[in-house]
Order: C-alpha cells, then sequence, then structure tokens
C-alpha cells in the first residue's frame, strides 16, 4: 500500500501497532479504523496509541455482542459466531484507554458503499454476489459448505419473497443500527 501512494502526499511510515515509531505525546490524536481484530497484542496496541497521542485515541470498531442486529446473521450463525470470536470486546477497550472513554453507536446509512457485511443491511441482493462476499474477510473464516447453504437459502428466499416479507423494512429504513462502535478516548 505504502508503494502504490501517490508520490505528493507525506510519507507513509512503517510500524506495528505494538511498537509505533513516534516518541511519547508526538502527535495530536491517534486513530484505529476496523484493524484491533488484527492485532497479535491488542492491549499493547492501545498502550501505544495512549502513549503517542497528547489528545484523543480514536477506534472504529465492531460490537461482537451486537452482530447478531443484521438479518443475514439468521442465514448464517456462523458468520456471527466467527466474527464475534475476533472482535476484541468493547469493555477491553475502553479499560484501556483508561477512564473518560466514551462509546457511540455508529449508525450505517442505507446508501453506505463501503464493503463490509453491515453496508448491505437494505441490499439483500448484494450477499449473492460472490465477489461482495470474498471482500468481507469473515466468510473465510467459515466451515466448507457453510458459505454455499446460506446463500442458497438467500436466494430462494430471495426469489420467493420470504426475504421481503420479514426483513423488507431495511429496504426503506434510512440507516441501520448495528454493531459499529467509535471509541473515544480522552
Amino acid at each position: 500500500m505504502r508503494a502504490q501512494r501517490p508520490a505528493h502526499l507525506a510519507p507513509a511510515i512503517h510500524g506495528v501497532a505494538e511498537a509505533l515509531p513516534f516518541d511519547d505525546d508526538s502527535v495530536d490524536s491517534a486513530m484505529a479504523m476496523v484493524t484491533l481484530h488484527q492485532w497479535p497484542d491488542l492491549a499493547a496496541g492501545l498502550r501505544e496509541m495512549r502513549r503517542v497521542a497528547r489528545g484523543p485515541v480514536v477506534v472504529l470498531a465492531f460490537d461482537g455482542d451486537e452482530l447478531g442486529r443484521l438479518w443475514l446473521m439468521d442465514y448464517v450463525p456462523e458468520l456471527q459466531r466467527a466474527e464475534a470470536a475476533r472482535h476484541p470486546a468493547i469493555g477491553t477497550i475502553t479499560d484501556a484507554l483508561g477512564p473518560g472513554t466514551a462509546v457511540h453507536p455508529v449508525p450505517v446509512p442505507i446508501d453506505c458503499v463501503d464493503g463490509f457485511t453491515e453496508a448491505f443491511y437494505a441490499r439483500p441482493e448484494s450477499f449473492l454476489d460472490p465477489a461482495v462476499r470474498r471482500a468481507q474477510s469473515a466468510w473465510t473464516f467459515l466451515e466448507p459448505g457453510v458459505e454455499e447453504r446460506a446463500m442458497a437459502k438467500l436466494d430462494a428466499d430471495l426469489a420467493s419473497g420470504a426475504w421481503d416479507e420479514k426483513y423488507g423494512f431495511h429496504r426503506t429504513q434510512p440507516e441501520l443500527h448495528g454493531a459499529v462502535r467509535l471509541i473515544v478516548g480522552r
């Protein structure tokens, strides 16, 4: 990704969350966007963010306990279990960031163009596209056959109208209050 960065932009610095290449209190704020679930040592990474930031530490993450709010989990409960196991508990994050940390639900708008799972809450047909699923890492954690079974059921329910009968209100719901959380430590 650094190699693809346009030359006229500020340089991208190589580092890892657990050992940020910055002095104490050397940046105005620190931010991590939907990445905590990939860190080998969450506590160390959050300590590093706190160490280098003079101001707030901002984290966008998913609340694993709230993933079941998305209708898709009725079709693929295995996906919910896989994702919940990967995402750190919100309390773990707030404890690491310390007193004064606030958690804010982030509603997902109906026209969200990001490719994360909840972005398609009002567009169920999107999940039938293998390219959409391939852009979401959670699907790779499922046992063989689970994805195919779930998509066959979704396809059948969309064709029969069963999906719209049960979940169709999502097609006009301006936003989804799902599992996305903005966590701000001061």
